[in-house]
């Protein structure tokens, strides 16, 4: 069996008529001393070769690459004709692809070129090749496919296609700030020590530590060293390296992101869900779970909505403090507040028992894959044994232009214009659903970047349903509700406002209310609403 990747020059396309001469098929006659080819008879077994190494064929020109494997019984000749029509048959050589000049396949291929040649020739001759004139030799154009089952078959139609995303938890995509990304970009690089294009250090780079330590003391109340800190790729991340150190069973609020649960689970730990209510999780049944540690979302519980209240983050504290546990608090939309003080972290009351987790997948994009942990001092080696010797996740430029961004008060810029950007989006989600649906109840809207739209009783399925039908993205409340939850299910749809165009925005929210439930019959619609929003569409 032989194998070749063939380098083959660049081509202007004539119309010639067809020519199967030594010009057409992509070489010039051998007419220069020492370019004779071989006496060899080219359909012989015994077929001389060039004696060119195989992959580098004598005056061959950088160019496309072609791949090609010789095998079976018979001539070479007869060989590469077979190969060549499989790979014409299969598909893979598509109709006008060019084949390389035969000099350059048969130096590869370590074989005589009047071998190549003829069965070039061979080819045109029986229609699977065509030749012209300063074309070269390239597989024929065929109006009846050689094999009709490998046609592409038309997919089946969609009922409906996909056309707004009001899924939570992606920010604007449009938003990223470019200009001023490139600008830290190259700060960034022209300052980087040496050192940085070598192997990473897998608690991140310094630079990035250092600035973190002190934005996120300023910014979100955190008390930290940078050693303390760990740069992961993401929330995710972070969790699936505590999941190697933490043991037994962690506490999680009843209402939350199963992939979390299911990093968790996959590290051996069992979950028990915790009662979330309209003050956040319910801590006082953290001692009934049997758990060393409880992950929260205490800034902006997702997906419900709303912050942990303070008599509850103390008690948190104390009962971590008392049963020498570990609080998980996942800073989820910490940086996006609208119609309420900041709300600090909770690893400012004590940071010897907070693991605080953030990100740039909000405020910035989730393409960045750049989280951070802060530690209490005792859990930072054992992260890190988990983590591995080297820095394999988050990319070391990554992190020198994130520290220069917020070093120079670009992310702080950033935040504030993001935080006027999507509370309008957010007070035109309100106003549209005040007007076209009353008997709807909108929540969680403080802060973050999603809203839950209460819905009657028993019926989630059907709005789920009838948005498909409109072609939107969102989620219901069931998905997010803890499997072992003994709470009564709540109705409900999550819609995240911050993944749709400008352009596109007053759309999806008109698609979002045709989508909605009507009210309960014994619930009128107000005269100034009854025939304007049209209800769910008709099955």
């Amino acid at each position: 069996m032989a194998e070749t990747w063939v380098n083959t020059p660049g081509d202007t396309p004539t119309d010639a008529p067809p020519d199967t001469s030594a010009d057409a098929l992509g070489d010039t006659p051998p007419d220069t001393p020492g370019d004779t080819p071989p006496r060899t008879a080219p359909d012989t077994p015994g077929d001389t070769p060039t004696g060119t190494a195989p992959g580098t064929p004598p005056g061959a020109s950088p160019g496309t690459d072609f791949h090609l494997e010789l095998s079976g019984e018979g001539s070479l000749r007869a060989q590469l004709m077979h190969a060549l029509q499989e790979a014409i048959r299969s598909g893979r050589l598509a109709p006008g692809t060019r084949l390389p000049p035969y000099r350059s396949l048969a130096g590869d291929l370590g074989i005589a070129r009047n071998t190549v040649a003829a069965a070039y020739a061979e080819l045109v001759e029986e229609g699977w090749l065509t030749a012209r004139q300063g074309s070269g030799t390239r597989v024929a154009r065929r109006t009846t496919p050689l094999h009709p089952d490998l046609e592409r078959r038309p997919q089946r139609r969609m009922r409906r296609r996909l056309v707004h995303d009001l899924m939570p938890s992606s920010p604007d995509a449009a938003a990223f700030p470019r200009a001023a990304w490139v600008t830290s970009v190259r700060s960034a690089v022209a300052a980087a020590p040496n050192d940085a294009f070598g192997v990473g250090d897998p608690r991140g780079r310094v630079e990035l530590r250092e600035t973190l330590a002190e934005y996120l003391a300023r910014a979100r109340g955190v008390r930290t060293e940078p050693d303390r800190i760990v740069v992961c790729s993401g929330f995710a991340h972070a969790l699936e390296l505590l999941g190697g150190v933490l043991k037994g069973t962690v506490a999680v609020e009843s209402y939350g992101l199963d992939f979390h649960r299911g990093i968790l689970h996959e590290a051996g730990l069992r979950t028990a869900p915790l009662t979330v209510d309209s003050s956040g999780a319910r801590i006082d049944e953290l001692p009934g779970t049997g758990a060393g540690t409880v992950l929260l979302t205490p800034a902006h519980q997702f997906p419900t909505g709303g912050p942990l209240h303070p008599d509850r983050r103390t008690a948190v504290v104390d009962w971590a403090r008392s049963h020498g546990g570990v609080l998980v608090e996942d800073d989820y939309d910490g940086e996006f507040r609208y119609d309420r003080q900041p709300v600090g972290a909770v690893q400012g009351l004590d940071p010897d028992r907070v693991v605080y987790i953030g990100s740039t997948s909000k405020s910035l994009s989730p393409a960045l894959r750049l989280g951070w942990m802060v530690l209490p001092g005792w859990l930072v080696d054992d992260v890190l044994a988990v983590k591995g010797p080297r820095e394999m996740w988050s990319g070391v430029l990554d992190q020198l232009t994130l520290a220069d961004f917020i070093a120079r008060g670009a992310y702080d810029r950033h935040l504030r214009q993001m935080r006027l950007h999507y509370r309008r989006r957010r007070d035109q989600l309100a106003r549209m659903i005040a007007e076209r649906a009353p008997h709807i109840k909108v929540s969680g809207v403080a802060a973050g970047l999603h809203a839950v739209l209460e819905l009657p009783d028993n019926t989630e399925e059907l709005a789920l349903h009838a948005a498909r039908r409109q072609g939107l993205a969102l989620d219901g409340l069931h998905a997010y509700r803890h499997p072992d939850s003994t709470v009564p299910q709540r109705d409900g749809l999550v819609i995240g406002y911050g993944t749709p165009p400008d352009h596109a925005f007053a759309a999806a929210l008109d698609a979002l209310c045709l989508a909605l439930p009507d009210p309960p019959q014994d619930e009128p619609v107000p005269r100034r609403v009854r025939g304007r929003r049209g209800g769910r569409p008709p099955e």
